[in-house]
């Protein structure tokens, strides 16, 4: 195989996932050079396999991007690297390596600190020509001179949003991946366990750009289009650009994902996606907590209230999936505190609710309050909470036995009636799955692969046995109509008695409704 000069590495959660950031450093360096080229892995690959994939290709230089789910396996290729291969120059960058360069400076030449494109392009410059960095007028960065770790703090590295080129003016190499968009960087609030804190101000990419590249990806019909912009509607005005392009310029295929804060949607903001294509949106909208002295705690300034009304108004139209999060492990948060969050947001009725948990990451302003929270977390990757001073470790686990119930049934999404009805038979939603955790592990469930089928007859089993009664075998059997058909016939008719009547419905399995995942489902009139 031919020799290469620079390679980039990158080392992704999944393979549907890629790596916008070594993307990003390329396509900008290829003003100036042409000897940059990408090696994207999983972390699920063999070991052995990816770092045999990265020397066969023999570069002079190898520039690693490290995140938080890939930095135990970067850390070793580049240990192992060093050791191999010592004539190699390394070099790291990503967050894991912004916020504790001294680590890889161990066998690294160079770290890049925070955004790398500008100081990439100079490496690679430099490299091209043969020629030394210069390294003492490069801004954001660090190294050693001899063994002192110097680093070169500033805002020289630091690039106009217009200036960084398009990723994907070739779409083979995201065949079958989910296309991720930067319109902005930066976030405008300042949350305390969060890395985007750090950048105290929002850059925008134009509006005249934004919208080529958006017609780029309709033109192209992509599946599915990740903004990856911190907080996207901080300008409400931008917002309202964006989605009435998409509206106008829908292609009935492509998909745009949003991270939103949904307390600053305004009443123009709701009338317009009100407006969208079923599925043409999906908005993820972090909560956190309805807890104020957390909220506080975390420097967060949401009006709960207001997210609260605005995320009801978008659940009406039932045109948009909807992901709602909740952090456990913040601070001033005990168990029965959580329990009240997720019983707050559980009657919102999102397509999906993720219940995170607390990631201590160096840099942040929680993990300099670790001492005064009692934040006991795992040293290694993701950095996840085990306790607090308002938590125990037994209650943290207890939650994730709750996390993993939610997951199976609620974020399934193929039980959305039965569990509406049982939820009448439980104190709150919060017990439901709590019950529904302890029913798991009474019958070595947990954690165990189950065949979608099953999934019904567990879920039935238990609500019979937690008292529910009336139409509950029927809502189950109803649920179960709507997502699995029993032959291969496309449509089904069925009768239900329920307690109110016998009612027939014909399911068509040919129209799933993008949002709900449920086949359309109409009563028909056996009569006629």
């Amino acid at each position: 195989m031919s020799k290469e000069q620079i390679l980039l590495v990158a080392l992704n959660a999944k393979y549907i996932h890629s790596n916008p950031a070594v993307y990003s450093l390329a396509a900008y360096a290829n003003a100036v050079s042409d000897n940059v080229s990408l090696a994207e892995f999983t972390i699920n690959d063999r070991y052995e396999d990816v770092l045999r994939g990265i020397l066969i290709r023999k570069p002079e230089v190898i520039g690693f991007s490290i995140y938080i789910w890939n930095v135990e396996f970067m850390k070793q290729l580049i240990e192992d690297i060093h050791k191999i291969a010592p004539h190699i120059r390394l070099m790291a960058g990503g967050p894991e390596a912004t916020n504790d360069p001294e680590t890889y400076l161990n066998w690294c030449e160079l770290v890049m600190l925070g955004e790398g494109e500008q100081n990439f392009r100079i490496i690679a410059s430099c490299i091209s020509s043969n020629e030394p960095l210069p390294l003492d007028d490069m801004e954001g960065i660090a190294y050693k001179n001899p063994e002192i770790v110097i680093r070169n703090m500033g805002p020289g590295s630091i690039l106009d949003m217009d200036q960084i080129p398009f990723l994907y003016n070739r779409l083979e190499p995201f065949e079958n991946r989910i296309i991720y968009y930067e319109s902005s960087r930066g976030c405008p609030f300042r949350c305390s366990y969060c890395l985007s804190s750090l950048e105290k101000k929002v850059r925008y990419r134009s509006m005249d750009i934004v919208r080529s590249e958006l017609q780029y990806f309709l033109d192209q019909k992509v599946k599915q289009v990740k903004f990856i912009d911190r907080t996207f509607n901080s300008s409400s005005k931008r917002a309202i650009e964006i989605w009435s392009y998409i509206k106008e310029h829908d292609n009935g295929v492509t998909n745009f994902h949003f991270e939103i804060g949904a307390d600053l949607l305004t009443k123009e903001d709701l009338e317009l996606l009100s407006t969208l294509r079923p599925g043409l949106v999906q908005l993820e909208i972090g909560i956190q907590t309805t807890n104020a002295s957390t909220m506080e705690a975390i420097h967060r300034t949401a009006d709960n209230s207001k997210i609260f009304s605005n995320v009801q108004a978008l659940r009406n139209a039932y045109n948009i999936n909807l992901h709602t999060d909740l952090i456990a492990g913040l601070p001033y948060e005990d168990y029965e505190r959580f329990k009240k969050s997720f019983n707050d947001i559980y009657p919102l009725y999102a397509d999906q609710l993720q219940l995170g948990f607390l990631k201590v990451l160096k840099g942040t302003d929680m993990y300099m309050h670790g001492d005064e929270y009692g934040l006991i977390y795992s040293s290694r990757q993701p950095y996840e909470i085990f306790a607090t001073k308002w938590i125990s470790y037994d209650e943290i686990a207890q939650l994730h036995r709750v996390c993993d119930a939610v997951e199976l049934f609620y974020n399934s999404q193929m039980f959305r009636h039965s569990l509406k009805y049982l939820e009448s038979f439980f104190k709150s939603p919060f017990e439901m799955y709590e019950k529904m955790a302890d029913y798991l592990d009474d019958h070595n469930l947990a954690g165990v692969g189950i065949p979608v089928k099953k999934k019904y007859d567990i879920l039935e089993a238990f609500g019979s046995i937690y008292g529910a009664k009336g139409d509950w075998s029927l809502y189950i059997k109803f649920d179960k109509m709507l997502h699995t058909h029993q032959s291969r016939h496309m449509t089904a008719r069925e009768t239900f008695s329920w307690a109110d009547g016998d009612k027939t419905y014909e399911f068509d399995y040919t129209k799933m409704h993008p949002v709900t995942c449920e086949a359309a489902c109409i009563e028909v009139d056996i009569d006629k």
